[in-house]
């Protein structure tokens, strides 16, 4: 089976990591298994049949804290849609299931890197993102 759609380019739009003192630091790396982590994806067209796929991760504490630190990249995917019979509902389970099986490895593993290069040596995610599943439950 051929793709679909062709990865132009892959990069980090906007990258932020929010530890506000010394306080919250030490509280957070006692509780940062507990954050939780959130996706959102969004889309831009752009010239020549072209879409900009923006995938936000954020991992943030879901408690009422006032120590939290926030954690948050945002990798923007530019792809070419091959395909040019897909409708909408096929087009936009390509962004949100295949664009994000795709590059969420290589996203993940910059995340969790720059998690861990700010102090929090020990982090792994343990749940893996099942896009086809998140996929399906906004239609139930």
């Amino acid at each position: 089976m051929t793709k679909k759609y062709e990865i132009i380019f892959k990069y980090i739009k906007d990258l932020s990591v929010e530890i506000p003192n010394a306080e919250t630091f030490v509280f957070s790396r006692e509780y940062i298994t507990k954050y939780i982590l959130g996706i959102n994806i969004n889309t831009n067209l752009i010239k020549n049949e072209m879409i900009e796929v923006i995938t936000k991760i954020n991992y943030k504490d879901p408690s009422d804290n006032k120590r939290k630190s926030y954690f948050e990249i945002s990798y923007a995917t530019i792809i070419k849609v091959k395909d040019k019979s897909l409708d909408k509902q096929n087009l936009e389970k390509l962004i949100l299931v295949d664009v994000q099986n795709d590059i969420y490895p290589e996203l993940e593993k910059i995340f969790l890197e720059t998690i861990k290069n700010s102090g929090f040596p020990d982090l792994k995610l343990e749940k893996k993102v099942n896009f086809e599943e998140l996929y399906q439950k906004r239609f139930n």
